[in-house]
């Protein structure tokens, strides 16, 4: 399983949208809008500093981040978003939305496929804590998957079983010593 860390995940969430609106609102002086997102979007001397995935999302997202409709993203429209996605959670829209747009990260993928196993309490957002629970469990699973399989390895090693991983031979450690007895 790849390493799943929500935390990072976030992070680069919450940063990437508002690096992204920064950039904006310094190239439109009348603020950010839908206009001002294709604009920059369609000027190839801002693929350098423009991140092609936020400004999408931004721009895919546009009417419902512009709670007053004045047509404009303000800083505390953004910060509203980034504040209510810090306390809901992503939805596996938003996600999508990511990955479609460009964003490809491991915790991305991961999330994505284990999304009603981490959304916890089903309300169709996840958070930082489902995601590091869904990370323990997963985690704690595994060392309990190994240590079964150590342990079924280890057991059939001493007793002599077909399916032992200790190679070609079949024998047990018990029948090593009955073979010297008769021999």
């Amino acid at each position: 399983m790849a390493n799943l860390n929500g935390s990072s995940l976030f992070t680069s969430f919450y940063s990437g949208l508002t690096n992204t609106f920064s950039y904006l609102s310094q190239l439109s002086p009348d603020g950010v809008t839908l206009e001002s997102i294709n604009e920059a979007r369609g000027d190839s001397k801002n693929n350098l500093y423009l991140n092609p995935t936020f400004a999408s999302y931004l721009q895919t997202n546009f009417t419902g981040i512009d709670k007053d409709e004045d047509g404009v993203i303000s800083p505390d429209e953004m910060t509203n978003l980034t504040n209510q996605m810090s306390t809901k959670g992503l939805s596996r829209q938003d996600l999508s939305q990511l990955m479609m747009s460009g964003m490809s990260s491991d915790s991305l993928n991961m999330v994505l496929e284990n999304f009603d196993s981490i959304d916890t309490n089903h309300d169709g957002y996840v958070t930082q804590a489902e995601i590091s629970a869904f990370q323990l469990d997963t985690s704690r699973q595994e060392m309990v998957d190994k240590f079964n399989h150590q342990m079924a390895t280890n057991m059939s090693t001493f007793y002599g079983d077909e399916s032992s991983s200790s190679g070609t031979d079949t024998y047990s450690m018990l029948s090593y010593k009955y073979k010297n007895i008769n021999s």
